[in-house]
């Protein structure tokens, strides 16, 4: 018996023994497995990190809107500049002007912006050309001054040199943009009328600012001449470089250049010859086409230089072909072609407008993230 029970006792030992190592050898090789399929994800993840691009966000989710004020001032080039060029004009005749904007970011780069601006153009042959010039000398005989009140109204679009991928709060402190667009101008240009006609005949409008298209100075009201009117509204190709600055949160400042192409000659109502005074219509109109007469300047009323002026011309009578009434005119510039250019068609007006504009970002589209 007890011989059975030894062997017994041996093989159930055996048993033991083989399950352990059976049980051990399973352990071993479900925790190997389990580390391998462990390390096996940790690759995939990293994979998954090393190749992410990024989640391709809208910046719609960051446009804004915003309005700004503007302080303009403006400087004109044309038949009554300095030179006879467009690279020259007279600082002394600028003005102080204003305007409205609203603006409405698109994207990092690219805004669109509408402008009202209001200005005024200026320009005096007696107070910019120098009567010993020979650039000069026959714009100071013709003696024609003019102002004129600019409102412009601007679609423009915006080009921003710094990309801005955030939101309006997070906008870069400083960028330089480049601006284009298309506008329309309303002008009305003016003279300031003196205190006697051609015949020494006081004007009822002496001393007042009066409007010089309806005059027809060119003879744009005569069948005789080939001169159609001019419009008071233009097209405008407006043209700028700016730089802005981030004040606050919510306050930007710029200062800004603008070159406004305009397609027409008549900003300063000269660009043509003259005409026989005998088709304009009533003293005032011929008065105004040819001051090259008067004694005093236009505008500031000082006595003209008479010895610089004789030396350019002389006085010569014109007698009308249509009317038949004798004019005293200067000759040789004025009256006799081909010289007789009182403008420049060859070469269209244009104005600069200079800005400084106060931004205030009315609000963003984006939500704020939340937190718990």
């Amino acid at each position: 018996m007890i011989s059975i029970a030894n062997a017994y006792k041996s093989f159930i030992m055996n048993k033991l023994v083989i399950f352990f190592f059976f049980s051990l050898s399973l352990i071993l090789f479900l925790s190997n497995d389990l580390a391998a399929q462990k390390r096996s994800s940790a690759r995939r993840k990293s994979r998954k990190i090393a190749n992410f691009k990024g989640v391709k966000v809208s910046f719609k989710e960051k446009r804004y809107l915003a309005i700004g004020a503007n302080l303009n001032s403006l400087n004109y080039f044309g038949d009554l500049a300095p030179k006879s060029g467009i690279g020259s004009t007279d600082i002394s005749f600028t003005r102080p002007g204003f305007g409205l904007s609203g603006h409405y970011r698109m994207g990092p780069r690219f805004a669109i912006r509408t402008d009202l601006n209001w200005g005024r153009l200026r320009g005096d042959d007696s107070e910019s050309a120098d009567p010993y010039d020979v650039n000069g000398r026959f714009r100071y005989v013709r003696n024609l001054s003019f102002r004129n009140d600019i409102k412009e109204l601007n679609l423009m679009f915006i080009f921003d040199l710094f990309k801005n991928k955030g939101t309006y709060i997070t906008r870069v402190l400083m960028t330089p943009y480049i601006a284009g667009g298309i506008g329309i101008v309303h002008h009305n240009p003016m003279g300031l009328a003196p205190s006697v006609d051609d015949f020494g005949q006081p004007l009822a409008e002496a001393g007042k600012w009066v409007a010089l298209k309806p005059l027809g100075t060119e003879g744009q009201l005569s069948d005789e001449y080939n001169v159609d009117p001019y419009s008071n509204f233009l097209i405008n190709i407006p043209l700028a470089v700016g730089m802005r600055f981030k004040m606050t949160q919510n306050f930007d400042l710029a200062f800004e250049i603008g070159y406004r192409h305009l397609f027409s000659d008549y900003i300063d109502d000269v660009s043509n010859y003259y005409v026989d005074p005998g088709v304009l219509d009533g003293p005032l109109a011929r008065t105004m086409a040819d001051r090259s007469r008067e004694p005093v300047t236009s505008v500031s009323n000082i006595e003209r230089d008479q010895e610089a002026i004789s030396q350019v011309t002389r006085e010569v009578p014109i007698i009308s072909k249509f009317t038949g009434e004798t004019f005293t005119r200067y000759g040789g510039y004025g009256y006799e072609h081909p010289e007789n250019n009182r403008g420049h068609s060859t070469d269209n007006d244009i104005y600069l407008i200079t800005s400084i504009k106060l931004t205030y970002i009315l609000s963003g589209s984006f939500r704020n993230a939340k937190f718990r």
